[in-house]
């Protein structure tokens, strides 16, 4: 499954966000992500992917996110 796909679920299952509502130029802002939310979609990607996912910074988008997931 492809990382952008397997965050879309999350979004879904997590955050009760669409799928048809993310694409990569989407921001976690306009999706109405917070820090909290963003805490939970990091453990949920790395329980998922088994990744350690550190302490990114400069994520504004699902393509910087889904780039940031492919480099681990």
């Amino acid at each position: 499954m492809a990382t952008l796909d397997t965050i879309k679920d999350i979004l879904q299952e997590n955050l009760d966000i669409a799928p048809e509502n993310v694409d990569e130029d989407s921001t976690f802002e306009s999706l109405g992500v917070d820090s909290l939310d963003m805490v939970e979609l990091i453990c949920e990607l790395e329980e998922r992917l088994d990744v350690d996912f550190g302490e990114p910074e400069g994520l504004e988008t699902m393509s910087d996110l889904v780039e940031y997931v492919d480099s681990l």
